[in-house]
């Protein structure tokens, strides 16, 4: 049998914004959302069934049974200090970052993670099936508990202790926020010279699915990975008015030539 839960966000970021709409669409209830700004609150509640916006950690006449701290990390062990809870309920922070050990001021001893391995932005819509969710949990109620709310969101839910959560946290930063900086880097030297980024968009596609079939390490190209000096000299010498980007390619193209080479290694 299906369980349902009662639920609260606390937050009312990305993550919240996408995973509170997520839990209603299973069938879970999310009674209230708190923000430092009530404006936020509001603008989450908006989207929802019957949540409502609260500006106070006060949650000791609160019915829910799962507290979802989905805030920045450097705010989860401040609001877990503060945070006023009912009996015998659960808190989850949603970081990959910070360690369950964190949460622990927390005024409950059912402490858990509740990591979606995704990168939100609120104007884009996301396929939560698909999403790992990495769970850690320091009692069998918070791991049953919210094993079971992944479950009902995401066909894919591992345990994952905070060691190897903030590994996987690392390598996506590399994967992701990396990836984007660096296309946001081409996408401004096209602009520079007045050139259309949806040019480079089959090539990054292509990219991308290749790291897939292949492993990244056997799917780069390049002039780097060709040892072509003459090509990335030319390059370096196109970039001399944007001190930012020279910097990085010379630093990206040294450390392909180091692990593809062993004659240009320093």
């Amino acid at each position: 049998m299906v369980k349902y839960y009662r639920v609260s966000i606390i937050g009312s970021g990305n993550v919240a914004w996408h995973l509170s709409r997520a839990l209603e669409d299973a069938g879970h209830f999310v009674l209230e959302v708190y923000s430092r700004d009530i404006k936020n609150a509001r603008a989450l509640t908006s989207r929802l069934y019957d949540a409502e916006a609260v500006e106070s950690l006060d949650f000791s006449e609160s019915l829910a049974e799962i507290f979802i701290l989905a805030v920045s990390d450097s705010a989860i062990q401040e609001i877990s200090s503060e945070i006023i809870l009912p009996d015998n309920v659960i808190i989850a922070h949603t970081s990959g970052a910070m360690p369950i050990s964190t949460l622990g001021y927390a005024p409950t001893e059912h402490l858990g993670v509740f990591y979606p391995l995704q990168t939100f932005s609120k104007v884009k819509e996301v396929n939560w099936k698909v999403i790992p969710i990495l769970i850690e949990a320091e009692s069998s109620e918070a791991s049953k508990a919210l094993n079971a709310l992944g479950e009902s969101i995401s066909s894919k839910v591992l345990a994952m202790s905070s060691i190897k959560r903030q590994a996987i946290h690392l390598s996506a930063v590399f994967a992701s926020n990396f990836t984007t900086y660096i296309l946001s880097l081409s996408e401004e030297i096209l602009m520079e010279r007045k050139l259309d980024f949806d040019l480079l968009k089959p090539l990054i596609a292509e990219t991308i699915n290749k790291c897939f079939d292949m492993s990244p390490f056997a799917a780069l190209t390049g002039p780097a990975r060709r040892g072509d000096m003459e090509t990335l000299n030319t390059h370096i010498q196109m970039l001399d008015n944007n001190k930012s980007q020279k910097e990085v390619y010379k630093v990206l193209s040294q450390q392909i030539l180091d692990t593809y080479f062993d004659d240009f290694k320093k």
